[in-house]
């Protein structure tokens, strides 16, 4: 691809991703160029290129509204045709300055005041002037208009600041291909159709109330049902897996978190509580308290490793508008767990959740993920706290576990907390969508604070080597993901309904409530429908209700003692009798079957 750099030199951009960047960040030029064409009254925010598109944020005393959106495509593509040059300029900050603060752009002229330099690059194309430093394509004429899209609207503050003025911020995309702009329209089509928050309401999950406060999620019976089905399973594996679980308290004073350092690094997201007197705080994060737990007893190197799980629900001070349903809340219970062990112990530590990891991600039918490892940069050893040496220990053993599950991984400099390196795990749903799971932490910062240690065979006392790990991150975010990978079409293990009776009159509802009853007795989760209502209007609803299997019974099912069996997936099975249908779910729920 050719680009015109800041400079007016014509670059060759070799790089697919850089050329794609290149190409988003003009198309968001020419996006701002037509949103101030159709409205003039628009001041002009930021409009980066981002991971999937881009986006502008535009200061206007009227709302856009969403028919606004094709309006805003179509000048566009006016604009396409016009073949507008992007021209690049070299300008004195005091020439800006002028330049801007004569077209009342004000947010661009606060963001040039705050740059040190002299002088800044700067772009037009038609009547739109911006600063950047490029590069961007010749002109308008070399977009395709088959390869972008105006996508959706959003609310969003200056610089993030809430307390600064309100914008409105345009989501745009474009890509190289037509091709590959219609995946991504088709995947956006399908992500609607999986939304969690409708389905969470449709299936009758959960729900969110905001005069109860936002942020906060209400489980309703089959939500809760899902919710203890996958967390019975993973505390019966960390079990067998040698993990002790503990509980711990909500609220703490202050003092706990002072000796952690939340107090200093995290106070602004942390809930504050007076109570007599004394600050207490809602818990951020269970390990302090893990820690402080360890610490109660005196511990020998022969006790190590200690794996101390909870199911710990926290509290995170989230902003209102960062907020999405059961993914960004402000209370989430995670899967967490910290791992005291020696130095010595640390490899098979990480090798052990490593596999516990790949165990619970396939059972629940991720079968791709990607991989990170996060590191410190070396040249900023203010930024992190421990040792040069610690750390290489620490990265080296999280290196060789890696290697040694064959998993590659992208390594990612100086992305590490300051507290030590780290391993994510990035899962790949059924639409190709990464999201946040698995966090293997090593920690050097709080054995420390806590003075927490260990008596080796020396008789001396040794810092303690810890561990954070959570494999799911919270049962909130999970379920969300899990929601929206199954399109709420839930394997027969983890649907809250897994088999619905349909009595087709009102006088087979005793035999319907023996095949009910039959089947609880058999540890099924089981609906009765005995509405008077048609049996192909039921069938309809526990369609929409995704119930892997429906059980039609009338006449001849009582006779026979059997069921008409309808699959989700595979339509009518016909009769069978209710214990070979109760065996055969019995087998596909133990087996964790994901489709019937």
């Amino acid at each position: 691809m050719q680009a015109r750099a800041a400079d007016g030199q014509i670059i060759e951009v070799q790089s697919p991703d850089e050329a794609l960047e290149v190409y988003r960040h003009s198309t968001s030029h020419l996006m701002a160029l037509a949103v101030t064409e159709l409205y003039p009254d628009t001041r002009l925010g930021i409009g980066p290129a981002i991971s999937d598109g881009f986006f502008y944020d535009f200061q206007r005393g009227t709302s856009f509204a969403e028919e606004d959106l094709a309006k805003i495509e179509q000048k566009m593509r006016d604009l396409v045709a016009q073949d507008l040059p992007y021209q690049p300029a070299i300008v004195s900050v005091e020439q800006a300055i002028k330049e801007f603060g004569g077209r009342d752009e004000q947010l661009k002229v606060e963001l040039i005041k705050e740059k040190c330099d002299e002088r800044l690059s700067c772009y037009r194309v038609g009547s739109l002037v911006d600063f950047c430093t490029g590069p961007h394509v010749l002109s308008t004429g070399h977009i395709d208009p088959k390869t972008f899209k105006v996508v959706s609207l959003a609310g969003s503050y200056w610089k993030g600041d809430e307390k600064r003025d309100r914008l409105q911020r345009i989501y745009g995309t474009a890509f190289l291909t037509e091709a590959d702009l219609h995946d991504y329209v088709h995947r956006l089509e399908e992500a609607k159709k999986r939304d969690h928050r409708r389905l969470g309401k449709d299936l009758d999950l959960f729900s969110i109330h905001e005069k109860a406060g936002a942020g906060f999620i209400y489980w309703h019976p089959k939500g809760a049902w899902l919710r203890h089905t996958i967390e019975s399973f993973l505390r019966e594996d960390l079990l067998r897996r040698g993990y002790q679980f503990v509980v711990t308290p909500h609220v703490a004073k202050m003092d706990l978190w002072r000796t952690s350092g939340h107090a200093d690094y995290y106070r602004q997201n942390m809930y504050l509580l007076n109570i007599e007197g004394e600050e207490f705080a809602l818990k951020p994060m269970n390990c302090p308290e893990h820690v402080t737990i360890f610490k109660t007893h005196r511990h020998s190197y022969r006790e190590l490793p200690i794996r101390m799980a909870e199911f710990g629900t926290v509290y995170r001070f989230e902003k209102s508008g960062v907020l999405h349903g059961t993914l960004r809340v402000r209370g989430f219970t995670q899967d967490d767990a910290h791992i005291f062990c020696t130095p010595d112990q640390v490899y098979d530590e990480v090798l052990g959740v490593l596999d516990l990891a790949e165990h619970v991600l396939r059972t629940f039918g991720f079968e791709k993920y990607e991989v990170e490892l996060s590191v410190w940069d070396p040249n900023q050893k203010g930024k992190y706290v421990g040792e040069a040496a610690d750390w290489n220990l620490a990265t080296a053993t999280l290196i060789r576990a890696l290697e040694a599950k064959g998993l590659p991984y992208q390594r990612m400099e100086g992305e590490a907390a300051f507290y030590g390196p780290k391993i994510d795990l990035k899962l790949i749903d059924a639409i190709g969508r990464k999201w946040q799971a698995t966090t293997v932490q090593f920690d050097f910062n709080l054995p420390e604070r806590f003075d927490a240690g260990y008596i080796g065979p020396d008789a001396k006392n040794h810092p303690v080597v810890m561990i954070h790990r959570a494999i799911f991150g919270s049962l909130e975010r999970f379920i969300g993901i899990l929601v929206e990978h199954y399109a709420g079409a839930f394997p027969i293990w983890l649907a809250p309904v897994q088999a619905a009776v349909l009595p087709i009159s009102e006088k087979f509802h005793a035999y319907a409530n023996h095949v009910k009853q039959a089947l609880q007795s058999a540890g099924l989760r089981v609906h009765l429908d005995d509405r008077n209502e048609k049996v192909n209007l039921k069938i309809r609803e526990g369609q929409l209700q995704k119930f892997p299997y429906m059980l039609v019974v009338g006449g001849r099912e009582e006779t026979e003692r059997t069921v008409a069996v309808r699959n989700r997936f595979l339509g009518d099975e016909g009769a069978m009798p209710l214990e070979k249908f109760i065996e055969k779910v019995n087998d596909l729920v133990a087996t964790k079957a994901v489709r019937p």
